[in-house]
């Protein structure tokens, strides 16, 4: 569904590439690199020296660890809808538990999701292929 709506997960189809985030009361979209295979989930952030003003979405995605990176990262677990279900900050070297109906992870540089009003019972919203890659 590459181009297509950006009115929350439900049952669409994801695919590897770069999107928009739309967060409610944010003016901007921020830009956002989609990871839907299994080996751009597997290797997510790590390798990276950052993700600096941009978002990674995993899908699917229930947890995730930070095993082998250099930086912080924000995680928020989103349900089906992309109803923010959690937003937990992780350091570096940490397996984070699986959340309860989770179906996505939205990863950024530590304290950034919060700058950008994303916590719980937020609903975003994500556009495909629009935005540099990240």
């Amino acid at each position: 569904m590459a181009g297509g709506g950006g009115t929350g997960g439900g049952r669409r189809k994801w695919r590897d590439g770069t999107g928009l985030l739309a967060v409610p009361g944010r003016e901007d979209p921020v830009r956002t690199v989609i990871a839907a295979s299994y080996r751009s989930r597997r290797r997510g952030l790590l390798g990276r020296d950052g993700i600096e003003g941009a978002a990674m979405l995993l899908t699917p995605c229930g947890s995730v660890h930070t095993f082998g990176m250099g930086f912080a990262i924000d995680v928020a677990y989103l349900d089906r809808g992309l109803r923010v279900l959690d937003v937990v900050t992780m350091a570096p070297g940490r397996l984070g538990r699986p959340r309860l109906r989770a179906r996505h992870v939205l990863e950024a540089e530590a304290g950034a999701l919060a700058g950008w009003g994303v916590g719980p019972g937020v609903r975003l919203s994500v556009t495909e292929g629009l935005g540099p890659a990240g």
